[in-house]
């Protein structure tokens, strides 16, 4: 409810307040602060905040103003203006203001607007792409952003709600979490003379820390501690990954929401999955309608020039509902493979990539299963071994781990955990296999030793999230400055 408060004394209250509650505080006098998205017949001044998808409209007798008052208002000027709410005469909004001083605070010259996104016309995401410090200000931006804020804000109120710790692991870790060795090296040595040992080889010995570290691809193994003493756990922070892959699904810097349960099974681990991922998209539909409504009519538009066959079948807001009605398909990955060697792309040859069991299924894999044959989230558990992460648990069949993948429709992967190896004489085995040196993670072998219990957890890509619940199909329009390959401008 907005307060009477924030009309008084001069106060600035907010462009979503005004629209939301402005009607009841008419010939009140108030201040607006924000930047001008359009002044038509010198007269109407559509002002934005970046509080909402709406503009305010304020109105002005420019006989009243200096002429060069009325040519700082231009489009992407800042202005602070003050007068008297009043009922609108017009349609759009129910009221507007009478302005009775404007202050311009930041000049916006017409040359310079045009050559950047401000300019009012219909841009292209990668020429967005190309202006990232400017595209903030456009109204698709503004929506996405907005939202990516509600998803983080639900992704904390849903761990407190249910009992869950925040918990904050290192982002500067000497351990690899996956194993797969695309980490970011940190380090204070000298990059032209690093001191070397007598057989070639950096000394890292002499470094900061001692030794080799890197940039976190994962919280999960420091998690892990954590929750086989509180319970329940969750972190939530920036991860990195030194992958050299310039696609629309891959970023080098990306925030992962990693919770961990102790005595949770893999069947549990479902369960918070899917609870997690439909309260999200629950909480995004109930609190970011007008910016949805927005992306989904812009989703629309581009839907209507692809051919019929490349459409979605639903738009961006039945998407949302969908899978908060519907329950996720469950099935092993065994069986996947079988769905996908019986479909019709397999038989012909319509897949890049082969169907075989052992294979890393790939997102056209994926998406079919989602998109084309169960047509709705599909969990997929038990995979191989040998395609997974030392830490998942052995199935009693020995080829097999307990792992799961969340897929959505239009993403194919968006969550991946597993239940974790308990039991010490299983992990130092799996250690052996998987090359890694046991004393590179004593530490996590002395959990299994004392008090170890069945847990399990997973992984949620924060901007693979909000590639869904904004309808945005590359990655790098869904987080404010962008790291992949050769950019890193900001």
């Amino acid at each position: 409810m907005l307060k009477i408060a924030i009309f008084v004394d001069m106060k600035t209250p907010s462009i979503k307040a005004l629209l939301a509650e402005g009607s009841q505080h008419i010939g009140s006098t108030i201040t607006l602060t924000g930047w001008v998205r359009a002044f038509r017949s010198n007269r109407f001044i559509q002002i934005n905040d970046g509080s909402c998808q709406g503009n305010f409209q304020a109105v002005i007798d420019y006989s009243r103003f200096p002429e060069e008052v009325l040519r700082g208002i231009s489009t992407g000027a800042a202005l602070s203006i003050t007068g008297v709410l009043v009922a609108s005469i017009g349609s759009g909004q129910s009221i507007e203001m009478e302005v009775h001083s404007i202050e311009i605070i930041g000049a916006a010259p017409v040359d310079d607007v045009q050559k950047t996104v401000m300019q009012p016309k219909r841009h292209s995401l990668e020429f967005l792409r190309e202006q990232a410090h400017f595209r903030f200000r456009t109204n698709t931006f503004g929506a996405v952003f907005r939202i990516r804020h509600a998803v983080s804000f639900a992704i904390h109120q849903y761990f407190n709600d249910n009992g869950f710790f925040y918990l904050n692991t290192p982002i500067i870790t000497g351990s690899d979490a996956e194993g797969a060795g695309e980490m970011f090296r940190v380090t204070t040595l000298d990059a032209s003379r690093p001191p070397l040992k007598e057989n070639g080889e950096i000394d890292y010995g002499q470094d900061f820390f001692g030794k080799a570290v890197n940039l976190t691809v994962s919280g999960q193994l420091e998690a892990e501690l954590a929750a086989l003493a509180l319970g329940k756990v969750y972190t939530f922070g920036p991860t990195f990954r030194a992958e050299n892959s310039n696609t629309s699904r891959h970023l080098a810097e990306f925030w992962m929401i990693e919770p961990e349960v102790a005595f949770n099974t893999l069947h549990d681990n479902m369960d918070l999955a899917e609870d997690f991922l439909k309260h999200l998209c629950r909480y995004v539909l109930e609190h970011c309608q007008e910016d949805l409504r927005f992306l989904n009519d812009r989703e629309a538009q581009e839907q209507a020039q692809k051919p019929q066959h490349e459409r979605s079948e639903l738009g961006l807001l039945d998407r949302l509902q969908f899978v908060i009605d519907n329950p996720f398909k469950r099935l092993t990955y065994t069986e996947a493979i079988e769905v996908l060697k019986n479909s019709t792309p397999y038989k012909k040859k319509k897949f890049q990539y082969d169907v075989a069991w052992g294979i890393d299924l790939q997102s056209e894999h994926e998406r079919f299963l989602v998109e084309k044959e169960f047509k709705c989230t599909v969990i997929l558990t038990d995979y191989p071994a040998e395609i997974k992460a030392f830490y998942m648990r052995s199935n009693d069949d020995g080829k097999t781990v307990a792992a799961m993948d969340v897929l959505f429709p239009g993403i194919g992967e968006i969550v991946g955990g597993s239940q974790r190896e308990e039991r010490l004489s299983v992990l130092e085995q799996k250690l052996a296999q998987f090359g890694i040196p046991e004393e590179e993670l004593w530490w996590y072998l002395e959990t299994r030793k004392i008090g170890s219990v069945p847990h399990a957890g997973f992984g949620l890509g924060l901007e693979r999230m909000v590639m869904f619940v904004t309808g945005m199909s590359n990655i790098r329009d869904v987080i404010p400055f962008p790291r992949t390959p050769l950019n890193a401008s900001f």
